[in-house]
């Protein structure tokens, strides 16, 4: 009988222990290792919309953005939610338009999306109020900010084109993603 009852309440223990640990790391600012943990785990927790929350902004403040598309199709029971889910949406949907227009040269003067604190939403918009989308490289000063500018770019590697975000301050290169 006491066998029986650990093993019907360990499984609930150790669900809840994973959302303590990942909001413990992601306190911590262990971005990455939250978002690839919690990818792990995700099939448990499809419904739990704190835990989907969790992951997406996880995987986004550490570079994962195409993990989002999980939170983003799952958010949705709540107020608080559905702003998630449409905030990672804003997102991904940047970083797509954004590749879109570097490999196919595909003009953006006409796409208004909201803008984010994020540094791919902040390159997104530069790119787009800058008119040229002919080349194959950009360099932008950040407007609140002179000693701030990113870079975006290409780069081929066999048949897949990634695209490069780079923040430098001072010159001193802080953040670099990449994306395809």
């Amino acid at each position: 009988m006491k066998l029986t009852l650990l093993l019907l309440i360990l499984p609930l223990y150790l669900l809840a222990d994973i959302k303590t640990e990942l909001l413990s790391m992601y306190n911590n600012k262990e971005y990455k290792n939250v978002c690839l943990k919690a990818t792990q785990s995700l099939h448990r927790y499809t419904k739990d919309e704190e835990y989907l929350s969790l992951l997406g902004f996880a995987c986004l403040k550490s570079g994962y953005i195409d993990r989002l598309s999980t939170p983003i199709a799952n958010l949705k029971s709540t107020p608080q939610a559905r702003s998630n889910s449409a905030y990672f949406a804003v997102i991904l949907m940047q970083k797509k338009l954004l590749l879109h227009s570097l490999i196919d040269k595909f003009t953006l003067t006409s796409i208004k999306l909201p803008t984010t604190n994020i540094l791919l939403s902040k390159v997104f918009d530069l790119y787009i109020q800058h008119k040229d989308f002919t080349k194959d490289s950009y360099t932008f000063i950040d407007k609140e900010d002179n000693q701030v500018n990113y870079k975006l770019y290409l780069v081929k590697n066999k048949d897949l084109k990634k695209m490069v975000i780079e923040k430098y301050y001072k010159e001193i290169l802080e953040e670099k993603y990449i994306y395809w």
